[in-house]
């Protein structure tokens, strides 16, 4: 049954004619393996549970009713393995008592899937407390937990992940990615990881292929220090007296329902501290688990820091921000003239509407070429359309992008009508009806549209392994701004439309007004509400606020400052317009107050990206510790190419 190949550390067989068992005897299967596998690397067999801790069975063939025996194609190769635990869920178990810290599992996993120096699918990272002599280290090795709910297959929007039967592996294909990295985002164990050469995600596999022939990944077979194991979740393996869902600095595994299960047995410190840069401890309540709580490591001072404002994240800045001002631009016009508020029905027949709502589509525009700037792979940008089923990304590119077409079929429709047009080439006077009520019609579902993609940028954006965003500010941020900078572009092009035409602009100047105000105090009204909930919280929102405080504080304080400034002058201007004030006084100074808007934005927007503090492991070696990071870019290590490190230009 086992035949001598030309390279003596492979051997193959014919699996028809051996038991599972006698294949783990056997050392081979229609893959290659090594030879020199060890007792300890091949999966043990245990009875299986039924269901798993969240109530879900293990079985998964009897949730998915697909054929037990489904190649899964590994390496193109279309044989079916013969684990008879295949199509059960797998997870990692792993024993923090006895991990010494020595990477030989990281190692071995990049062995394994050839990855360069700057990617990791699994990682080891730290968190320590006491005093001397009585110091602990507590070190844990994550990588992917192919879990029972894997938010980064309901976020990706090219459907570059499956959650398999087959183990209950999620596997990704970098080659569907485009690199988006929102699967980066919502992830709350790091575990995908954003190549920024190559422009695409990839990740932990969960060594199918090994699992294929009855062997547990590579990372647990190279574990020295008999941390790590593997089997059928659930399964606690031998030795072991603890199977927990958490361990100190493990995120809330109610998040995802990871497959990973924990022991940590050894007593530790009240207080654990991360060895990395990120202002969060854990600190043990009176039922023992640890909670995080904020690390004031920087102390209270506050600093400017408006370099630090410039990131990769600048692309997203700008996008949102032009977005939301081409639709609340939209909203705030169409709606007065639909409403008959006099000026604006007066703009809405007027050759200058045409023109208002390119300009709409064409902030759109720009703000969609920003966000595919923003990819590893801008050229497959039509692939962001490939998961409406789930990702609120995909239905944020699409409304927008219906938003975009609705604006351009307005225009379509309101040429005909147009008034400059009518008069250059001589057209019928009379204006059409019927395309004057689908212009309407156009225009309203350009609204529809719009508030739909606006809707899902929202919720992209409510991500629970990153509470600094998941708070109902995100919402009045965005529909803030959508009022204000979209007030700033109507009034300019309503105002100096009904300048040149002679018609009066009081009507238009106040509801452009209001509408302004109205955006300021949404924004406001969330800003405060943000501040409340944050301080009170300890967990990563709390520290990223923490450092909104401290680091940025200065300049946390400014944008504040002139947006409570901004808001007290236009209550004020809108009052002296009720008192009847000039208006071209009134104007100039609605013009300056737009000005400071679109600068609190551009403010409030940088920072929105720079300060979140995902939900993610603590420590990290070297690359992987952002203390070291900024160190090393500070010192110059980054720049240097022999390191072997580079840029995250994502």
């Amino acid at each position: 049954m086992v035949e001598k190949v030309e390279d003596s550390t492979v051997q193959c067989f014919d699996p028809s004619k051996m038991t599972f068992r006698e294949e783990q005897n056997g050392r081979s299967n229609h893959w290659e393996v090594r030879t020199q596998e060890q007792d300890y690397a091949y999966l043990p067999e245990q009875p299986i549970e039924e269901k798993n801790r969240y109530g879900q069975l293990i079985d998964l063939i009897d949730l998915t009713g697909l054929p037990k025996d489904r190649p899964m194609y590994i390496n193109e190769n279309p044989e079916v393995g013969s684990n008879p635990n295949r199509n059960k869920q797998h997870g990692f178990f792993f024993t923090a008592d006895n991990c010494i810290g020595c990477h030989a599992c990281e190692a071995a996993c990049s062995e394994k899937n050839e990855n360069p120096a700057h990617i990791a699918f699994r990682s080891v990272g730290y968190v320590e407390g006491g005093s001397y002599p009585d110091y602990k280290r507590m070190n844990i090795s994550m990588a992917c937990n192919h879990c029972d709910d894997p938010v980064c297959l309901r976020g990706c929007p090219t459907r570059a992940y499956t959650k398999h039967a087959e183990y209950g592996a999620v596997l990704q294909d970098p080659d569907t990615c485009f690199g988006c990295g929102y699967c980066t985002w919502v992830c709350p164990y790091n575990a995908p990881q954003l190549d920024p050469i190559k422009g695409q995600v990839s990740k932990c596999n969960m060594c199918v292929d090994r699992l294929e022939v009855g062997l547990k990944p590579s990372c647990v077979t190279a574990c020295v220090g008999n941390a790590l194991d593997f089997g059928v979740i659930e399964n606690t393996p031998e030795n072991r007296e603890q199977c927990k869902t958490e361990i100190p600095g493990f995120p809330d595994p109610e998040i995802t329902h990871p497959n990973i299960r924990f022991q940590q047995t050894k007593s530790m410190p009240i207080e654990m501290t991360r060895t990395d840069s990120m202002p969060v401890k854990y600190h043990r309540d009176e039922k023992g688990d640890y909670k995080p709580v904020i690390d004031q490591k920087a102390g209270k001072a506050k600093s400017w820091n408006f370099a630090r404002l410039n990131s990769r994240e600048n692309p997203l800045v700008l996008f949102t921000l032009s977005t939301q001002a081409a639709y609340g631009a939209f909203l705030v016009t169409f709606l007065a003239a639909f409403f008959g508020i006099e000026g604006f029905t007066e703009f809405f027949t007027s050759s200058m509407f045409a023109p208002f709502a390119i300009i709409c589509a064409g902030l759109t525009g720009f703000g969609l070429l920003m966000s595919v700037t923003h990819l590893g792979k801008p050229m497959r940008f039509y692939r962001g359309f490939n998961n409406l089923r789930h990702s609120p990304v995909c239905r944020e590119g699409l409304g927008l992008s219906l938003f975009a077409a609705s604006c351009g079929l307005t225009v379509l429709f309101s040429l005909p009508n147009n008034p400059m047009l009518i008069s250059t080439f001589g057209w019928n006077a009379t204006p059409s009806q019927t395309l004057i009520g689908l212009t309407q019609y156009a225009s309203i579902f350009a609204l529809i549209s719009g508030f739909g993609g606006l809707y899902y940028m929202y919720r992209c954006y409510r991500i629970k392994a990153r509470p600094f965003w998941d708070h109902w500010q995100t919402a009045t941020s965005f529909s803030g701004n959508a009022l204000t900078i979209g007030s700033l572009v109507s009034g300019i092009v309503v105002i100096s439309t009904l300048t040149a035409l002679g018609t009066p602009i009081d009507s238009a100047l106040f509801v452009i007004g209001a509408a302004f105000t109205l955006g300021l105090v949404v924004e406001g009204v969330g800003l405060l509400g943000h501040n409340r909930d944050l301080l009170r919280s300890e967990n990563e929102g709390g520290a990223a606020h923490y450092i909104q405080l401290t680091t940025f504080g200065k300049t946390y304080i400014l944008r504040n400052s002139l947006m409570l400034i901004n808001l007290a002058v236009a209550l004020s201007l809108m009052a002296m317009q009720i008192l009847g004030v000039s208006t071209d006084l009134l104007v100039f100074a609605w013009l300056i107050l737009g000005c400071i808007a679109v600068l609190t934005s551009l403010i409030g927007r940088a920072l929105f990206y720079i300060l979140v503090i995902p939900t993610t492991m603590p420590g990290a070696f070297f690359w992987k510790n952002k203390g070291f990071e900024e160190h090393a870019r500070d010192i110059g290590l980054a720049d240097n190419p022999s390191s072997g490190v580079v840029h995250l230009h994502h």
